[in-house]
């Protein structure tokens, strides 16, 4: 593909997004400040929202169609202790044939809607062996270990810099703000590096030995390219992961999408309960 092709891709691109959000701003009313990206089977939290206003993915312009388990495909709006709230109850995965631009385009239609922080959540296996199931863990940092990046391609400079700073993908303010609500909810949290890989297949006790030799403590198939993004906006983010498994090399059993659902919704009631306390603190 020559360099004009990916200029007029690029080009629809941004029309795409921009309808998008467009769409969004006549349907609702308020503007949304705080997004949630919920992860597989962690989408609970969607019931806290006052005077919500939900609309399917399909009914969006240039929107993509979520096709993983436990992913329902669609953003609600609403209210939630005085936020205006933007919930995305099913993300996109590589996984699923998706570019990472594609991946990412919710993540650019927050940005056009004026969003500043952005809280993430999935679930991943614990890799660290310190960490039990149905657990969460508040993530510090990612490793890009998906053999892509979003940002690769020509840069829209009204979106951001061609060379972002990656120094802190994850706010820390907001990391001090979620660790001081586990507190006083009494919800031990554990804290660490995420990496992130491409999927579908769960990873080999080979690749989970290196991973944990780079310092990743919990291991998934999404969060990365969304963090990158995000932080190319300059939208704060904070991230949790639900410890959906373990991830252990010389402790690893076989596991399936459905029981990892399972685990994830089980930390999710914590999970919820976590970032509604934190957002009293936003």
């Amino acid at each position: 593909m020559s360099i004009s092709d990916l200029q007029d891709e690029l080009k629809t691109y941004v029309e795409n997004v921009k309808k998008a959000a467009h769409f969004i701003q006549k349907e609702v009313p308020a503007k949304p400040k705080v997004a949630i990206i919920l992860g597989s089977g962690l989408g609970d939290i969607s019931r806290s929202l006052e005077n919500s206003i939900s609309i399917p993915y399909e009914d969006l312009p240039g929107f993509p169609v979520s096709t993983a388990p436990g992913h329902k495909g669609e953003l609600t709006f609403g209210n939630v202790l005085h936020h205006e709230v933007m919930l995305m109850n099913g993300r996109f995965h590589y996984y699923e044939g998706y570019c990472m631009r594609t991946i990412t385009f919710p993540i650019r239609v927050m940005q056009e809607l004026g969003v500043e922080v952005l809280i993430i959540t999935n679930a991943s296996g614990g890799l660290n062996p310190d960490f039990e199931v149905g657990r969460v863990m508040l993530v510090r940092d990612i490793i890009n270990f998906m053999g892509d990046n979003p940002l690769i391609g020509p840069n829209v400079d009204e979106w951001g810099p061609r060379f972002p700073d990656m120094s802190e993908p994850f706010d820390l303010e907001l990391l001090e703000k979620a660790k001081l609500a586990s507190k006083e909810l009494g919800i031990g949290v554990y804290e660490g590096v995420y990496i992130g890989v491409a999927g579908p297949n769960f990873e080999t006790p080979a690749e989970l030995r290196m991973m944990r030799r780079f310092g990743a403590d919990s291991v998934g198939m999404s969060t990365v390219p969304e963090v990158i993004v995000a932080r190319h906006a300059g939208i704060k983010v904070i991230g949790f992961a639900a410890i959906s498994d373990r991830a252990v090399p010389d402790d690893l059993k076989p596991i399936t999408a459905e029981e990892v659902l399972e685990m994830a919704k089980k930390a999710g009631r914590d999970m919820s309960k976590l970032i509604l306390k934190t957002l009293e603190k936003v």
